[in-house]
């Protein structure tokens, strides 16, 4: 086995219908997905131990200390160890744009390069929700409970990822849900450009974003410093928060956004990052 390095993008639903509740508590979703050219890198080695062995770097490690339970971990026993792992983080924890599911998918793709058999769909959606789509890694409509992905063409855009520094836990922003039987997404038309892109998403929504707001305020101001910038096209929060996304038609105009935003905001993790279809 040689060394592989996998790149885990983060995961962005630029729209995000909650349709239902199964019994088990799993929340059937409607949403579309696309991935954005700013993420982690997973490496792998070769190692001998019993299990699986994790290291990691990266400007947000420091959030994210090693643990028996980490993703790319249970990714990598899934697969049957064997690998020493290095996760350069650079996407923030907890902060609705994959970043663990991301992690793990790049696991996955990297093992099943050197020739391991992928675990059976029901395990890696055990792995988490999320991770199905991150695996997937391309623009999809995204149903059931997060299994069910029907690729989709996008045009041609960039995105701007903004988090004001908060963690939030998922299934806390799920319980604080005043409604779970939201309509669906209607069909995705033909989309000639960016621009009817945003017109599209901006009839749709993401149904936790009031619910994300509510336990985290300063999501709300994070939408509004994207929706001021030049050429920002359309600005929501990102699957459970508090990530926001702005998308633009160009990646100078989205460079020049994620600058200004560092500039009035220093405190705040801000990228941009070409739209990856």
């Amino acid at each position: 086995m040689t060394t592989e390095t996998e790149f885990a993008p983060a995961k962005v639903n630029l729209a995000l219908h909650v349709t239902g509740q199964r019994a088990d508590g799993y929340h059937l979703l409607d949403s579309l997905v696309a991935f954005a050219e700013v993420g982690d890198r997973v490496t792998l080695a070769p190692w001998d131990g019993l299990h699986p062995e994790l290291q990691i770097t990266g400007p947000q490690a420091g959030a994210l200390p090693p643990s028996d339970d980490n993703l790319c971990l249970r990714a990598a026993r899934a697969m049957g160890g064997g690998v020493a792992m290095t996760l350069h983080k650079v996407l923030p924890v907890a902060s609705g744009i994959g970043g663990g599911s991301a992690d793990a998918a790049a696991v996955l793709r990297a093992m099943r390069r050197i020739g391991r058999a992928l675990p059976p769909a029901a395990e890696i959606l055990a792995l988490g929700a999320d991770v199905p789509v991150c695996l997937a890694g391309r623009a999809v409509r995204m149903t059931g409970v997060g299994e069910v992905l029907t690729p989709l063409a996008l045009p041609e855009a960039w995105l701007v990822l903004a988090n004001p520094g908060v963690a939030l836990a998922t299934p806390q922003v799920f319980q604080a849900l005043t409604r779970r039987d939201n309509a669906p997404l209607p069909s995705l038309p033909r989309l000639r450009g960016v621009a009817e892109l945003a017109a599209f998403l901006a009839m749709q929504r993401n149904d936790l974003e009031p619910a994300a707001t509510a336990l985290a305020p300063v999501i709300a101001e994070t939408r509004a410093a994207l929706t001021a910038q030049t050429g920002c096209l359309l600005a929501r929060m990102s699957g459970s928060g508090a990530t926001c996304f702005g998308l633009f038609a160009d990646g100078l105009t989205a460079t020049a956004a994620a600058r200004a935003l560092r500039a009035a905001h220093p405190g705040w993790w801000v990228e941009a990052g070409r739209m990856l279809s």
